[in-house]
């Protein structure tokens, strides 16, 4: 049986923000964009950046290593990483590009809940 665990609670968050929780041992990205709630790996499978101290414009997260972007509403790659040149190429044939993986968060009452 699907277990839930409370992230936060509904008002906590401003839209735009982001925060990273522990979750068995994982952390979670969890965003607010207007009346919606979000959740992700917050580690960026490119190079394992951290996505809770990168930007968010609406459900896009930019990762604050590389520049790559995804969107959190599906998890996929809006772009890989930021520039061009020799170092993105090489960068870029290590690593293919993979979507974030994604979490749909539960609002029960006042509280923000993941399965887990």
């Amino acid at each position: 049986m699907a277990r839930f665990v409370k992230v936060g609670n509904v008002g906590e968050m401003e839209s735009g923000e982001m925060k990273a929780v522990q979750i068995n041992g994982h952390e979670v990205l969890v965003a607010r964009v207007g009346n919606e709630y979000y959740a992700s790996d917050n580690r960026c499978p490119h190079m394992g950046g951290r996505l809770s101290q990168g930007q968010l414009q609406g459900t896009i997260v930019t990762c604050p290593r590389h520049g790559s972007q995804f969107d959190l509403s599906s998890g996929e790659v809006v772009r890989w990483l930021k520039g061009s040149g020799l170092l993105a190429a090489v960068s870029g044939a290590l690593k293919t590009p993979r979507p974030l993986l994604t979490f749909r968060p539960k609002v029960v009452g006042d509280r923000i809940l993941l399965r887990t």
